[in-house]
Parts: C-alpha cells; sequence; structure tokens
C-alpha cells in the first residue's frame, strides 16, 4: 500500500514535471474551437504525431490493413481527433492540451510513457505497452489520461462513415420532411 508520503511526494513531483513540461514546450498560443488537426496543432505541436502513433495502436484490427488505406484511415482519424476536441469545452481542451505538452515534451514522454523515440517514429509495440501501462496503472491521473485518449481516438474512428460498413451500421435513419 502507497503511503500518504510517497503519494503527495509523486503528486509534487507530477505537477513540478506538468508545469515545466508546460512552460518549456514550442508551441503557438492555444486557440480553443480549431478545427481538425489545427486544433490538434493549437493544443501542442507534438500532438498530431502523438495522436497518428496511438491511433494505429488503439485500432488495430478496425483499420485497413493495406496501405494506402491505412495511411489515410490514420490520417481521417487523427484529423477527426482534432475536430472532437474543437468540440470540447476550453476547460477539456486545456487539459487535453496539457496532456500533449506533457506527452510531447522528450524527457517526460521517456519517463512517464516510455517512450524513446519521438512519437513520429515510435514503434506500435513500445506505444501498446505504454498505454497498457497507462490503462492499468495505479494513480487515477494516468489512468484517466488513457481513457481519455482512448475515448477521443474510438469516437473519431467509429464517427467516421468509414467505420460502419466493418461493424454493419448503416448509418443515420434518412428522416425526410
Amino acid at each position: 500500500m502507497t503511503s500518504r508520503r510517497t503519494f503527495l511526494a509523486a503528486g509534487v513531483a507530477g505537477g513540478i514535471a506538468l508545469g515545466f513540461a508546460w512552460w518549456w514546450r514550442d508551441r503557438p498560443a492555444f486557440v480553443p474551437g480549431g478545427a481538425g488537426v489545427d486544433a490538434l496543432t493549437a493544443l501542442d505541436r507534438s500532438a498530431p504525431a502523438i495522436v497518428a502513433a496511438i491511433v494505429p495502436v488503439l485500432l488495430a484490427g478496425a483499420l485497413p490493413a493495406a496501405d494506402p488505406e491505412r495511411r489515410s484511415a490514420i490520417d481521417e482519424t487523427t484529423l477527426n481527433v482534432g475536430r472532437a476536441i474543437a468540440g470540447l469545452p476550453p476547460a477539456a481542451q486545456q487539459e487535453l492540451g496539457e496532456l500533449f505538452a506533457l506527452l510531447g515534451f522528450g524527457p517526460a514522454r521517456i519517463a512517464l510513457a516510455r517512450v524513446v523515440a519521438p512519437w513520429n517514429e515510435a514503434d506500435d509495440d513500445e506505444v501498446a505497452a505504454f498505454l497498457e501501462r497507462w490503462r492499468v496503472s495505479g494513480f487515477l491521473l494516468l489512468r484517466s489520461a488513457y481513457d481519455a485518449l482512448h475515448q477521443i481516438v474510438l469516437a473519431a474512428w467509429y464517427g467516421n462513415p468509414r467505420s460502419w460498413p466493418a461493424i454493419g451500421y448503416p448509418g443515420p435513419p434518412n428522416i425526410s420532411p
């Protein structure tokens, strides 16, 4: 069982790391309500690469198997994640911006996610291991971050008409006046 002292020390260290990553990052000014990849880039310059690395892992088996359809599906899903984020309240956008800033900051990426390579070069196995560690983490903050990434990627994919035939969804009903 974790002692109160260990819990407090981890919280303070995590807060300092997050604050340092937020301060150190190289990004444009945050503008809520952007669209697509622009919304991701507004959160953090590395956010599109992070999402593009996570998408094939979270959607393993759901994406087309062959390139160029696979690459196109990953790009579309990344774009749709940006669109979904643009529709979130500003506070949620800021929290996701902080998460992407933390994951985009090299030392934090290595220490917290254990992903050594930059996101655009990350191996699927390494990304899968990172996601699994956060999914089952003893820290609620890491599990919550995993849940946010998981939910927004799945919403972006299954909200795309390209994914509907594979799950047998005919699309929304046509309601004519």
